[in-house]
């Protein structure tokens, strides 16, 4: 009984971690032809914890199907608590698709988990969003 609770426990803990550290990518905007088509991959909700009062720099990166090769603009927005750098910016078809969020939580923001929206908008075609969690914990 104690061999079968430490290996539940371990593959348990394993499960946490692996998923802890992968990213997550939002539905496809754009264009629904192959290829044509992008993505926003975030981090994962364990991902992203910030501590009261600090910054974080938090990566989102424009994953493009083979064929598209539009400027999409970015507009991220939060609750009160967090606050975001930038709220806006465009990714330009000839730019890296990578994008450095700055997030911060005020220093007396409520313990607990936030929402930051990021939504994604090409020249043509259907825009997505991805939905980043932050966890705000104690310094």
């Amino acid at each position: 009984m104690v061999m079968k609770t430490t290996t539940l426990l371990m593959l348990t803990s394993a499960l946490v971690v692996w998923v802890g550290c992968q990213s997550s990518s939002s539905p496809r905007g754009g264009s629904v032809l192959k290829g044509q088509g992008f993505t926003i991959d975030a981090p994962t909700y364990f991902a992203t914890k910030i501590k009261q009062g600090e910054t974080q720099s938090v990566p989102i990166s424009l994953k493009r199907g083979s064929q598209f090769k539009q400027d999409v603009k970015m507009q991220i927005e939060t609750s009160a608590g967090l606050s975001v750098e930038p709220t806006s910016a465009t990714i330009r078809a000839s730019d890296s698709p990578d994008l450095q969020l700055r997030i911060a939580a005020a220093p007396n923001a409520a313990l607990g988990d936030y929402r930051v929206t990021v939504r994604a908008t090409p020249q043509t075609g259907e825009p997505t969003l991805a939905i980043l969690t932050v966890r705000v914990v104690a310094p």
